[in-house]
C-alpha cells in the first residue's frame, strides 16, 4: 500500500502536477468584431437623443493580466443617415482622414466585486489622450459551440467630448456623449 502512494505521487510529479510555485498561463481573448458593439448617443438641439454605433472594432483583453486594449477605426461611424455619417466624418467632427482611430488602453484594474472592476486607463480619442475611469462588468465565459472558450464584458460611460477638442456644435448637439461598449472574445 506504501509504494503504491508513492508511485501514484511520483506519476503526478512526472505529469507536472501544479505546484504553489507553479504560475498558470494567464487566459487572453481577441475582441470578436461580430459579437462586440460600441453604441454612442449624443443629445440633438436638446429635445431628444441621436444614437449611433462604429461598425469595426478589435483588440484583446485578460482579466488575469488585468490588460484591456480596444481600438475602433473611426471611419465606421453608422447613424443610419448616409448624410450625417459624411458630415460626421470630416473635420467638424471625427476628422477621419488625420484620426483613423480612437482607443482605450487600460493601465490598472481594481475589482470592486462580484465581476465589476473599476478600470483606469488612457482614452486616446481625436488626437488627445486623456486617462479615463470605467466600470466594467464581467457578463460571463463559458465554451463556445465550435469548441473554442468565450468571455464577454460590458463598460458604460460619458465624457465631454469638447475635452478631446470636438467643439463644433456644442450647444445644439450636445457636448455630453454617452458610450456603451459590450464585447465578446475569443480566448487566443
Amino acid at each position: 500500500m506504501k509504494s503504491t502512494k508513492i508511485l501514484c505521487i511520483a506519476a503526478l510529479l512526472a505529469i507536472g502536477t501544479p505546484t504553489a510555485g507553479t504560475a498558470l498561463a494567464a487566459e487572453t481573448f481577441e475582441v470578436d468584431a461580430a459579437h462586440s458593439s460600441v453604441v454612442f448617443r449624443a443629445k440633438h438641439l436638446g429635445v431628444s437623443y441621436a444614437y449611433g454605433r462604429f461598425n469595426d472594432i478589435s483588440g484583446s483583453f485578460s482579466f488575469d493580466d488585468a490588460t484591456l486594449d480596444i481600438e475602433i477605426k473611426t471611419d465606421s461611424i453608422d447613424t443610419n443617415s448616409k448624410d450625417r455619417d459624411k458630415h460626421l466624418k470630416g473635420p467638424d467632427f471625427f476628422n477621419v482622414k488625420q484620426f483613423p482611430v480612437a482607443k482605450f488602453s487600460a493601465k490598472e484594474f481594481t475589482k470592486r466585486g462580484d465581476n465589476v472592476y473599476k478600470v483606469t486607463g488612457d482614452m486616446a480619442f481625436h488626437g488627445v489622450t486623456k486617462s479615463l475611469d470605467v466600470t466594467l462588468e464581467r457578463v460571463g465565459s463559458g465554451e463556445d459551440p465550435w469548441g473554442g472558450y468565450r468571455s464577454g464584458f460590458e463598460v458604460i460611460f460619458n465624457f465631454k467630448r469638447s475635452d478631446f477638442g470636438m467643439t463644433y456644435g456644442t450647444k445644439g448637439l450636445g457636448d455630453d456623449i454617452r458610450v456603451m461598449v459590450s464585447v465578446e472574445g475569443v480566448r487566443k
